[in-house]
C-alpha cells in the first residue's frame, strides 16, 4: 500500500515573506530597476554618441579628405598599343572597380552611390582659342577627364551627351565632352565648341563640346574630390613676380574615350575614388579602419592593390587624420566622462548598501530570534538570498531591458555586465550583513552611539589607507589630468569620491564635539524639547558613516557635474567672444572697406541692437625703426575707437575695463596721440614717444595705459587710440551688443553697405563648438549625473530617516503620555533630524567647492567644450564652482529632512499611541 503524500507543515519562506511585506519588496524593486537603468544605459551613452561621432566626422569631411583614392598610371609604353588603350576602356576600370571594392578589409567598406572612377590627365593642357577669356592675357589651363556614369551623376540642360563613335584608340583626332553649366558661363563654352588640344606626334585631337549638365549632388565625392570638375577656378600664375591669374577648367569625356587622352601631353591617370560607407560603424571599428588604411597606403593590403590596378598603385587619402582626429578627442573627452561615472557608481553602490542595511535593520530581532533558535547562518542567508532575488532580479532585468530600448545602437555586454554587478551587490548585501551581524549572540542594552563609539584600530588604518589614496589620486590628477595616454585612470577618476570619503570620514569623527557643546548650553533652559532633541541626535547609530557617505559623494558628483557643464559654457561664450568680439560684428573682407555713418545709423534702428561701437581698424601696421623699434619689421594693430562707446562694449561684453580716461588730452592733430597698448607691446615700447605708419601717414604715438584683452582684436598686439585724432578716422568695423538681435536685417543693412561686408553673430560662432555628437553625448552624461546625483542624495536623505522613523514614532507615543504637544512633537523631530541634515549639508558644499577647487588644475575640458572650433583658438575650458548646482541639492537635503520630520510628527499625531506602546521596547 502506497504511502498518502504528506502535505507541507508551512508555506514556502519567500512566498511568505512576500506577501507579509509587499511594500518592501516593491521599493527595493523599484530602487534596483532605477539602479541597474542607469548602470546599463551609462556604457551604451558612451557607446552611441561615439559611434554617432565617428560616423558624423566621417560623412561631414570634405570628400576630397575622406576618399581612399587609388591611382596608377597606364600601361608602360612598351606594350602593345591595344593593351594600354584597353586598360582605359569601361570594362576594364569598371572590373578593377568592384575588385577594389572588395578588397576593402572589414569594416572598412566603399559607399557605390558616392564612388567613382575613370581617367583624368594631371597635367594642365594650355588653350590657345581666341575666344577664350584670358583675365591677365594668360590663356586658360584645360584639364580633361573621362568620369563614368556622368549621365548618372549630372542633369542635361544644353546639348545631349556627349557619347563614342566607334572604338577610340591613339589615332583618334576627335572627341566630344561636356561640360557644367559654371565652367559654360564663366568660359563662354557652348554646345558646338571645340578645344584643339595638341598630341605628341605633333597632330591635333579635337574636342567638341556638345553638351552642358548641371550636377546633382555638388557635395558628393563623384563632383568635389576634383573641383574643377564642378567649376572653373582662377588660379595664381606662380612664375608671374606680379600676381596675375587664368582660368583653370575641367572638360568632361565619355569614358570610352579615355584611350585619346594616351596621345597628349596631359600625363593621363588612371583613378578609383572610393568614398567610405560609415552606415552602421562604431566607435570599436576606428581602430581597425585605421589598420586597414594603414596596410593599404604603404603595407601588406598594398600589393593586393596593385595585383589588381597595376604595379605602380598608390593610394592616398586623409582618412587616417580623420581617425586620428577622432581618437584625440575620444581620449580626451572618455577620461573626463568617466570622472561623472565612477561617482555616480559609488553613490548608487552605497545606496543600495543603505536600502540592504535599512531592510536588515528592521529584522535585527528576527533574524537574531531565528538565529537563537538555532538557525544557521547558512540557511538564514540563503532564505534571506532568495526572497532578495525574486524582487531583484526581474527588476534588474526590467532595466537593462530599458536601457536597451533607450540605446539602441550599442554593445550588450558592457550594459549586462552592469545591470548584473547590482543585482549581484543587492542579491548579496543583507545575506553578508546577516552573518557578519550574527556570527555569535548579540547582547540587548548595549549603546551604538556616534558620541560613545570608538574607533578601533583597523578602522584608523583603513582610514588612513583612504586618506593616501586620495591625496595620491588628486595629486595625480592634478599633475598629468585625466588621462594616461592610453585611457582614463580609474584611481584618478575615482578623485572626487576619495574626497568625499575622506570628508565623511573626518566629519563623523568631528561629529560629537558640536553636539556636547551645543548640549551644555541647552541642558540650562527651561524647555526639555531643545535639550531632548540634542540628546538624541547625539545617540544616534554609529553607522551613520553611510548615509553621510552618501551624501557627500552625491553632493560632490552633483557639484562636479555642475562645474563641468558651467565651465564648457563659459569656455564656448569666451571662445565666441574672441572670435567676434562682440553680439554681433560688420566689417569688410579685409578690414580696410569703410562705412559711413548712414551705415552706423541703420544699424543702431535694428531691433534688438542696444549699442553699437564703430571701430576703425589697421592691420600689420608698421611701426617705424627707433632706438626702442630695432625694425620697421614691427608690426601692430591700430585701433581707432570712439573711447565713450568702446568703453561701454567691454562693460556689456564682461571684458577688462577700457581705460577711455587714458586717451583723453592727446593735444592737438599732429601731436602725440596717446594710446592703449596690449601688455607685450607696452613692455617693448615704454612711455617714450614713437611713430606708427598709419594709412594716412605717420603719426606719432606714447603708450598711456596696456589692457590685457580688447574686443576688436584677439591675442595680437595692439594700438588704441582716439579715432577723431585720426586724421583717416572713418570705421571699418561695428562691434553691436543686444540681447536677441535681428540677423536678417542685420545682414540685410551689411549688403546695402556693400557686397563685400559680412555680419558674424556671436550665438552662430557659439554654435560652431557644439556640432559634434561627441560633444553633446558627454554633456547629455553630465547633466544626468547631476540629476542623478541630487536624486541620490535626497534618496539617501530619506532611507536614513526611514530608518529610525519606528524609534521615533514609539518615542512620540511615550512621551504624549507625558504630555507633549503635537506641536512640542514637530519641534523635537526637526530639532532631531536637523544636526546631522546640516552637517551633511555644509559638509556637502564645502567638499564640493575644496573638491573642485583641486581638481580644476587637472581636468582638461578644451576638448569637450571646444572641439568644433578652430585649432587656433586658445584653451580656456577650466572646472569653476557653480553656485546653483553646489547649493540646490544641499538646500534640497535640509528642505527634505524638515519636510520629513514635519510629516512624520502630523502622521503620528493623528494615529493614536496604543499600537505604538503595544508593541515593546524598539532599540
Amino acid at each position: 500500500m502506497n504511502a498518502a503524500k504528506i502535505p507541507a507543515a508551512c508555506a514556502p519562506w519567500v512566498r511568505t515573506r512576500l506577501r507579509t511585506a509587499p511594500g518592501v519588496s516593491a521599493a527595493l524593486a523599484a530602487l534596483v530597476f532605477l539602479t541597474a537603468f542607469l548602470a546599463a544605459v551609462f556604457p551604451r551613452a558612451v557607446d552611441a554618441y561615439e559611434s554617432q561621432a565617428l560616423r558624423h566626422d566621417l560623412t561631414t569631411a570634405a570628400p576630397g579628405q575622406s576618399v581612399l583614392e587609388v591611382t596608377t598610371p597606364p600601361p608602360a609604353l612598351g606594350q602593345a598599343p591595344s593593351v594600354r588603350e584597353a586598360a582605359m576602356r569601361e570594362e576594364a576600370l569598371s572590373e578593377a572597380d568592384e575588385a577594389l571594392t572588395a578588397a576593402l578589409a572589414d569594416p572598412l567598406r566603399a559607399d557605390t552611390a558616392n564612388s567613382s572612377y575613370g581617367v583624368h590627365t594631371t597635367t594642365p593642357l594650355v588653350a590657345t582659342e581666341p575666344w577664350l577669356p584670358r583675365p591677365n592675357a594668360l590663356p586658360p589651363q584645360l584639364t580633361y577627364a573621362a568620369p563614368a556614369a556622368l549621365s548618372e551623376h549630372s542633369t542635361l540642360r544644353a546639348g545631349r551627351w556627349p557619347v563614342v563613335r566607334g572604338q577610340v584608340t591613339l589615332a583618334t583626332r576627335e572627341v566630344e565632352a561636356a561640360v557644367t553649366r559654371e565652367t559654360a558661363a564663366e568660359l563662354g563654352m557652348k554646345p558646338g565648341s571645340t578645344i584643339a588640344v595638341p598630341t605628341q606626334n605633333g597632330q591635333t585631337l579635337t574636342v567638341r563640346i556638345t553638351g552642358v549638365v548641371t550636377p546633382l549632388r555638388p557635395e558628393s565625392g563623384y563632383w568635389a574630390v576634383d573641383p574643377l570638375y564642378r567649376a572653373p577656378s582662377l588660379v595664381r600664375d606662380p612664375q608671374s613676380p606680379v600676381p596675375t591669374f587664368y582660368w583653370a577648367a575641367a572638360l568632361l569625356l565619355p569614358t570610352d574615350a579615355a584611350p585619346a587622352l594616351l596621345a597628349t601631353s596631359g600625363d593621363p591617370e588612371l583613378y578609383w575614388r572610393l568614398a567610405p560607407d560609415a552606415t552602421g560603424l562604431t566607435s570599436s571599428d576606428a581602430p581597425r579602419i585605421s589598420r586597414a588604411v594603414a596596410a593599404m597606403e604603404s603595407g601588406p593590403e598594398l600589393l593586393t592593390l596593385r595585383d589588381i590596378t597595376g604595379p605602380n598603385t598608390t593610394l592616398t587619402t586623409d582618412l587616417d587624420a580623420i581617425l586620428g582626429a577622432y581618437a584625440s578627442t575620444r581620449t580626451a573627452i572618455g577620461p573626463v566622462v568617466t570622472v561623472a561615472a565612477v561617482g555616480i557608481g559609488v553613490v548608487g553602490a552605497v545606496v543600495l548598501l543603505m536600502t540592504g542595511g535599512l531592510i536588515g535593520a528592521r529584522r535585527h530581532h528576527e533574524l537574531a530570534l531565528l538565529r537563537s533558535r538555532g538557525g544557521s547562518l547558512r540557511g538564514i542567508g540563503g532564505r534571506l538570498l532568495a526572497e532578495t532575488a525574486v524582487a531583484v532580479l526581474p527588476a534588474a532585468a526590467l532595466g537593462l531591458l530599458a536601457a536597451v530600448l533607450l540605446v539602441r545602437e550599442a554593445r550588450f555586454l558592457p550594459a549586462a555586465t552592469a545591470a548584473a554587478a547590482v543585482a549581484v551587490l543587492v542579491c548579496a548585501a543583507l545575506p553578508v550583513r546577516t552573518a557578519l551581524l550574527h556570527r555569535r549572540p548579540l547582547l540587548h542594552g548595549a549603546r551604538e552611539d556616534m558620541t560613545a563609539a570608538r574607533p578601533s584600530r583597523r578602522r584608523t588604518v583603513a582610514e588612513l589607507t583612504v586618506l593616501v589614496l586620495a591625496v595620491g589620486a588628486v595629486a595625480a590628477l592634478r599633475r598629468r589630468g585625466t588621462s594616461t595616454g592610453s585611457g582614463a585612470d580609474l584611481l584618478v577618476s575615482a578623485a572626487p569620491v576619495l574626497v568625499g570619503l575622506i570628508a565623511a570620514l573626518v566629519l563623523v569623527r568631528l561629529y560629537p564635539l558640536p553636539l556636547r557643546l551645543a548640549a551644555r548650553p541647552v541642558a540650562r533652559l527651561r524647555g526639555a524639547v531643545g535639550f531632548l532633541a540634542l540628546a538624541r541626535a547625539g545617540r544616534a547609530p554609529s553607522s551613520g558613516t553611510l548615509p553621510l557617505l552618501a551624501l557627500l559623494i552625491a553632493l560632490t558628483t552633483a557639484a562636479f557635474g555642475g562645474s563641468v557643464i558651467a565651465g564648457i559654457a563659459d569656455a564656448r561664450d569666451d571662445a565666441a567672444l574672441r572670435a567676434v568680439g562682440a553680439d554681433a560684428r560688420i566689417s569688410g573682407e579685409g578690414g580696410l572697406a569703410p562705412l559711413s555713418d548712414g551705415v552706423v545709423r541703420q544699424v543702431r534702428a535694428v531691433d534688438g541692437v542696444e549699442d553699437v561701437a564703430a571701430v576703425r581698424i589697421e592691420y600689420g601696421t608698421p611701426l617705424a625703426a627707433s632706438r626702442d623699434v630695432r625694425s620697421d619689421t614691427e608690426r601692430a594693430t591700430l585701433l581707432g575707437v570712439d573711447p565713450g562707446s568702446y568703453a561701454r562694449l567691454a562693460r556689456g561684453t564682461g571684458l577688462p575695463a577700457f581705460p577711455a580716461a587714458a586717451l583723453k588730452g592727446a593735444g592737438e592733430r599732429g601731436g602725440v596721440l596717446l594710446a592703449v597698448a596690449s601688455p607685450a607691446l607696452a613692455e617693448r615700447l615704454g612711455d617714450r614717444p614713437f611713430t606708427v605708419r598709419s594709412q594716412a601717414g605717420d603719426i606719432e604715438v606714447r603708450v598711456a595705459a596696456a589692457l590685457t584683452r580688447t574686443s576688436a582684436v584677439d591675442d595680437s598686439d595692439f594700438l588704441i587710440v582716439d579715432a577723431r585724432d585720426l586724421t583717416l578716422g572713418a570705421p571699418t568695423t561695428l562691434l553691436v551688443t543686444g540681447a536677441s538681435l535681428d540677423g536678417e536685417r542685420l545682414r540685410a543693412t551689411a549688403r546695402e553697405a556693400g557686397p563685400d561686408f559680412q555680419v558674424r553673430l556671436r550665438s552662430a560662432a557659439r554654435g560652431a563648438f557644439t556640432d559634434t555628437p561627441m560633444q553633446s553625448g558627454a554633456e547629455r552624461i553630465y547633466a544626468a549625473a547631476v540629476a542623478a546625483g541630487a536624486g541620490y542624495a535626497l534618496l539617501a536623505v530619506g532611507l536614513s530617516l526611514l530608518q529610525t522613523a519606528p524609534e521615533r514614532t514609539t518615542l512620540l507615543a511615550r512621551l504624549r503620555t507625558m504630555g507633549l504637544t503635537t506641536r512640542q512633537g514637530r519641534r523635537l523631530l526637526a530639532f532631531e533630524a536637523m544636526p546631522q541634515a546640516l552637517l551633511a549639508a555644509f559638509g556637502g558644499l564645502l567638499v564640493g567647492w575644496a573638491t573642485i577647487a583641486l581638481l580644476a588644475p587637472g581636468i582638461d575640458l578644451d576638448a569637450l567644450a571646444l572641439a568644433g572650433g578652430a585649432p587656433s583658438a586658445p584653451h580656456t575650458a577650466t572646472l569653476r564652482t557653480d553656485a546653483w548646482s553646489l547649493g540646490l541639492p544641499a538646500l534640497g537635503v535640509v528642505v527634505l529632512t524638515a519636510a520629513v520630520a514635519g510629516v512624520q510628527a502630523w502622521w503620528s499625531g493623528r494615529r493614536g499611541s496604543i499600537k505604538e506602546l503595544r508593541a515593546g521596547d524598539t532599540r
